[in-house]
């Protein structure tokens, strides 16, 4: 499993790719403007149902976000 921090770099990547801002997912997702860096700066771990709303935003598995699989649309196998 990954650390917040690599969890926070998943994130940051997939929203990248998908040309997705953090600021517009964060605000999508109703979590506070600082969750990302907090979880970056190896603070905390997200919450679980955080965790999902990112996901389902991104479209991607919560297993790829925390570094269980390094495929993310494997929630769509």
């Amino acid at each position: 499993m990954c650390t917040s921090t690599e969890i926070a770099e998943r994130i940051k990547l997939t929203a990248k790719a998908k040309k997705i801002t953090i600021k517009d997912m964060l605000v999508s997702c109703s979590l506070n403007k600082n969750a990302l860096f907090t979880m970056a700066s190896g603070g905390s771990m997200p919450k679980a149902d955080n965790l999902a709303k990112i996901a389902e935003y991104l479209d991607c598995s919560v297993d790829y976000l925390l570094g269980r699989t390094d495929n993310p649309d494997s929630h769509k196998l």
